[in-house]
């Protein structure tokens, strides 16, 4: 993969503002293409834990046939925005991400699946659990393993 250089050095941002951003926010857009060729970003409830982002699907569905083809994807995360009209500009934290989607299987894909549960749904973890197991075979769990990434702020 071809990792350009961040034009304005001034905004990138460093491993630990990365993390930050990775791990306080829960929602961001994965990419992915289709076997046409296509470009696809969905956006979709995440979690980041040691390196790796999270999500779920249903079981089938353009992402699903995305990731079936190409396990290559980028997730783009959008922290704190706060305009500034009297600068025609943005104050903002962003995270891209590169890497590569593994579809979850087994207690796995029950694992990955309780991670939303546990970042989204504090204290309904055990009803959560009994839904994750009774619905195993309606959706699908993934991982993305970030290969590489790159944070830009303006503060």
């Amino acid at each position: 993969m071809k990792v350009y250089p961040m034009r304005r050095k001034d905004r990138q941002a460093g491993e630990e503002d990365i993390l930050r951003i990775l791990k306080e926010n829960v929602y961001g857009v994965l990419s992915t293409i289709s076997e046409d060729g296509w470009p696809y970003g969905v956006p979709v409830s995440y979690v980041y834990e040691d390196g790796k982002i999270y999500f779920h699907s249903a079981t089938m569905g353009h992402k699903v046939d995305n990731l079936a083809h190409s396990e290559k994807a980028s997730f783009c995360v959008v922290g704190k925005t706060e305009l500034l009209p009297e600068q025609f500009s943005t104050r903002y934290e962003s995270v891209i991400a590169f890497g590569t989607v593994t579809k979850l299987e087994g207690q796995d894909k029950i694992d990955g699946l309780m991670k939303l549960v546990d970042a989204l749904s504090e204290g309904y973890q055990e009803l959560g659990l009994k839904k994750a197991e009774a619905g195993v075979n309606h959706y699908n769990s993934y991982c993305l393993t970030i290969e590489e990434g790159t944070g830009k702020i303006r503060k």
